[in-house]
C-alpha cells in the first residue's frame, strides 16, 4: 500500500482512511482522489483474487478502476475503512457478475467465468459457473442474508475466519457454523442449476 499523504505520523493507515472518508462526507472532493492513491495497491490485491480463475477476460487494474468510478457515484457514504473496503469489495463483485453475464448473453457457447469453492481442508472442490453461483447467493440471501454475507467476505474477498467475524461482529465459531451451512445449502442450490 502506498504511503498516506502525512497528516499525523502517529496515525495509522484505517485511521487515515477513516479521516479522507470523515472529509468526503464533509464535501471534501479532493478527499476521494487520495483516499484512491492510499488504497489502490489494497483493492488491487482483492481484484486480483477475485479474479483468480483462468476464464475471467478481466484484469485487476480495469476491474480496480471500474469499481471506483461507481464508488465514486455515492461520494462518501462510508462509515469507516471496514464498511468502506466491504462496499468496494461488493462492487467489484458485482461488476465480475455484470461481466460475466454480458459475456453469456453475447456467446452461449463461450467458457464461462468458474469459482471453485473450497477450503484447505477440503480435496473435493467443485466448479461453479460465476452467473449461476451470483443467483444462488441471492438466493442465500433471501433465506439468510448473514450466511450470504460470510460467503461474500470468505469466499469472494478471502477473508479469514477471524477476518470476517471481525467483520461481522461474530464469534469465529458462529462464522464457522454459517460457512459450513452457507457451502451445503449453495452446493445444493447449484447442483440444481447444473440439473436444469
Amino acid at each position: 500500500m502506498s504511503a498516506p499523504r502525512p497528516n499525523n505520523e502517529a496515525q495509522s493507515p484505517g485511521e487515515s482512511v477513516t479521516l479522507l472518508l470523515d472529509r468526503m462526507r464533509q464535501g471534501d472532493r479532493s478527499a476521494f482522489d487520495r483516499l484512491f492513491e492510499m488504497v489502490y495497491s489494497e483493492l488491487r490485491a482483492l481484484a486480483a483474487h477475485m479474479l483468480q480463475s483462468p476464464a475471467h477476460t478481466l484484469q485487476p487494474t480495469a476491474l480496480v478502476h471500474e469499481a471506483f468510478v461507481r464508488l465514486a457515484q455515492h461520494d462518501g457514504g462510508w462509515n469507516d475503512r471496514r464498511h468502506f473496503f466491504n462496499m468496494a469489495a461488493m462492487a467489484m463483485r458485482q461488476l465480475l457478475i455484470d461481466h460475466a453475464r454480458r459475456q453469456k448473453a453475447r456467446k452461449r457457447d463461450a467458457p464461462r467465468a468458474q469459482l471453485t469453492m473450497a477450503e484447505a481442508s477440503d480435496d473435493s472442490a467443485a466448479q461453479f459457473d460465476l452467473v449461476d453461483f451470483a443467483d444462488a447467493l441471492m438466493r442465500l440471501e433471501a433465506h439468510d442474508d448473514r450466511q450470504a454475507r460470510v460467503v461474500e467476505l470468505r469466499f469472494m474477498l478471502g477473508l479469514s475466519v477471524e477476518q470476517t467475524a471481525e467483520a461481522l461482529g461474530l464469534s469465529p465459531r458462529t462464522v464457522n457454523v454459517d460457512w459450513q451451512l452457507a457451502r451445503a445449502w449453495l452446493r445444493r442450490a447449484l447442483a440444481g442449476a447444473d440439473a436444469s
